[in-house]
């Protein structure tokens, strides 16, 4: 899947939860895409980096200490 293939199902995405909040108010709607795109980012990067958290880091381009912290926020530890 390409790049533009995954904003592409962000941005659907989206577009439904819009479509069903109808004229409820939308709120958090950055944090909720975040959460929810994180975790299984975090997931397949530490498959790919065969569980070492170095290596992973490194291929998301964040500080491992980073890392660390995010992966226990989503009880991947």
């Amino acid at each position: 899947m390409s790049k533009e293939s995954i904003q592409e199902v962000v941005q659907k995405s989206l577009e439904e939860y819009f479509n069903d909040l109808g004229e409820q108010q939308a709120s958090n709607i950055y944090d909720m895409v975040v959460l929810t795109v994180e975790k299984p980012i975090l997931e397949v990067v530490m498959h790919r980096a065969d569980g070492n958290q170095s290596h992973a880091a490194q291929m998301l381009g964040i500080n491992r200490n980073t890392l660390r912290k995010k992966l226990q926020e989503h009880g991947l530890l």
